[in-house]
């Protein structure tokens, strides 16, 4: 059985430039196929773009919600450790002004020693 190489997708809940995110997918399917798109489960913004073109692609998806019920405010840190820890290929990173959880996510990554592309809004 052929491994996955797991692509970690964070970006802003307002991220609307679908076309540059497909994109990068795209670029990241062709360089390390078989892939999994693992995202943070929002319903909107990146991670709802990367799950949809995820699915249009036929790959897997990993989503990792984060538990505001029981985490409160430290749920998306801990949300995003998580998913750093269970380990990724790379980290394509969608960056609005001010997008805390997406440079937490960022940082977490890199801290850990993987490589992250960033892709700041252009409007």
């Amino acid at each position: 059985m052929t491994e996955h190489s797991r692509i970690l997708v964070t970006g802003s809940r307002a991220w609307s430039d679908r076309a540059r995110l497909e994109w990068a997918l795209g670029v990241a399917f062709k360089a390390f196929r078989p892939i999994v798109v693992v995202h943070g489960a929002c319903p909107t913004g990146a991670d709802a773009m990367a799950a949809a073109w995820a699915q249009r692609a036929g790959v897997g998806v990993e989503a990792w919600p984060a538990d505001w019920v029981a985490h409160g405010r430290a749920a998306g840190p801990r949300r995003n450790q998580a998913m750093v820890d269970a380990g990724a290929r790379y980290v394509l990173a969608f960056l609005l002004p001010n997008s805390r959880g997406t440079e937490d996510c960022v940082r977490r990554a890199e801290a850990a020693g993987i490589p992250v592309r960033r892709f700041e809004a252009t409007r």
